[in-house]
């Protein structure tokens, strides 16, 4: 999308992390059900 494009260095990376918890803060929902 146009928003994530900066036309600088670091432009197309995608950063990858382990994600011990979750939580959905409008809803409250946890884990899996947050995502």
């Amino acid at each position: 999308s146009d928003a994530a494009k900066t036309g600088k260095i670091g432009d197309g990376k995608i950063f990858v992390y382990n994600l011990e918890q979750v939580i959905r803060i409008r809803t409250g929902e946890t884990g899996e059900d947050a995502i």
